[in-house]
């Protein structure tokens, strides 16, 4: 036998081997995440479990704000495995390929696993373009000790159906809920998340994952303007310990000035006894060298000051906070001039997280 050909038949017997020793690749059993711990949302029960308000059940949306309420923003599954590696199958209604959020965010998948007590990044995932119909890779390799998980979906798409997927013969089970009381936030994009990197970064996530209380995101991107129905809407909030509001981010002057008063009103009527803690606007850096946006800015905070101060007078359990911050000393976290990106919503969470508990802890809410 010549050495080539002894060459060629060790390198044949030693490829079987290698083969071998890598292991097959694993298959996977796939869940339906509305079956594990669904964590994040105003509405519990909607017929759609990804949607954040019954379209059906509400009206006097506008398209666009249909589309908003649909979105799943700010939802979580939560859930426990053991499976090395762990993938996302989900379908989408409207997937989001806009420019003022990543992928990652707008229609991606933010998974995070408690270590030491606290819930630390640990990867993230993305559809392909033109495969928004197969699996995603979010993680692999890990070990195989039982983790508990919190993966965050998308932002700013639709989704019909959100499938987790474990290795076959691997444990899967939803979490009891992590977190404790229901805290509703209502706000703007900045509520929503605009400009995040991943769908886990917007300011109430952090803030829930922080505290281990649950903000509950009813974020509707620019939509957010006092309006009477989505009063009504949050009249109807169950099981709601207290609210956050972002309600003078969108809002001209003369609709702050108009709505503000009825919009408390509804919702204390409502929901009696319940803190409502209302949200300066946070800066925005488009002000640094536009002299008319710096203008408008100013004098909207202004008026709403004024009338805060007097409301909170006026209500009882309404109280206004004015340590918003989402912008650095060195200016560099607005990612357009009005959206902070990743560190900016971590120095807003962080900067109303004092003040926001000390508020709860005097309804008990701790």
């Amino acid at each position: 036998m010549t050495l080539f050909k002894s060459l060629l038949l060790a390198l044949a017997l030693v490829l079987p081997l290698s083969a071998a020793a890598q292991g097959k690749a694993p298959e996977y059993v796939y869940t339906e995440a509305a079956q594990l711990t669904l964590v994040g949302k105003v509405f519990p029960d909607t017929p759609n479990p990804y949607h954040r308000i019954d379209t059906a059940r509400f009206h006097g949306f506008t398209r666009d704000e249909l589309r908003l309420v649909t979105e799943s923003a700010g939802i979580a599954v939560a859930f426990r495995t053991d499976s090395p590696s762990i993938r996302v199958w989900p379908k989408y209604v409207k997937a989001y390929f806009g420019g003022g959020t990543t992928g990652f965010a707008g229609r991606g998948f933010d998974l995070y696993i408690k270590k030491d007590g606290k819930w630390l990044w640990a990867a993230a995932g993305l559809q392909n373009d033109n495969a928004l119909d197969k699996q995603v890779n979010i993680i692999k390799d890990m070990d195989d000790s039982e983790k508990e998980c919190l993966l965050y979906l998308p932002i700013r798409s639709v989704m019909e159906s959100v499938k987790i997927g474990v290795e076959e013969g691997r444990i899967l089970e939803p979490l009891e809920q992590p977190f404790r009381h229901r805290v509703a936030v209502f706000g703007s994009s900045f509520t929503h998340g605009a400009s995040t990197s991943k769908s886990g970064m917007a300011y109430p996530s952090i803030l829930t994952r922080e505290t281990g209380i649950q903000f509950l995101n009813l974020g509707v991107s620019g939509r957010c303007k006092l309006q009477d129905y989505f009063a009504a809407v949050l009249c109807e909030a169950p099981d709601v310990d207290a609210f956050l509001f972002d309600t003078f981010s969108n809002p001209t002057p003369e609709e702050i000035n108009e709505r503000l008063c009825p919009f408390i009103e509804t919702i204390r009527a409502a929901h009696p006894g319940k803190p409502l803690i209302f949200q300066q606007t946070i800066y925005r850096e488009r002000r640094n060298f536009n002299i008319a946006a710096d203008k408008y800015e100013r004098e909207r905070m202004d008026l709403v000051a004024k009338m805060m101060k007097e409301v909170c007078r006026k209500y009882k359990d309404v109280y206004f906070i004015t340590s918003t911050n989402a912008t650095s000393p060195d200016h560099y976290t607005s990612v357009d001039g009005t959206h902070p990106g990743d560190y900016g919503y971590t120095l807003w969470a962080r900067s109303i997280k004092k003040p926001v508990l000390r508020i709860l802890r005097k309804y008990g809410i701790k």
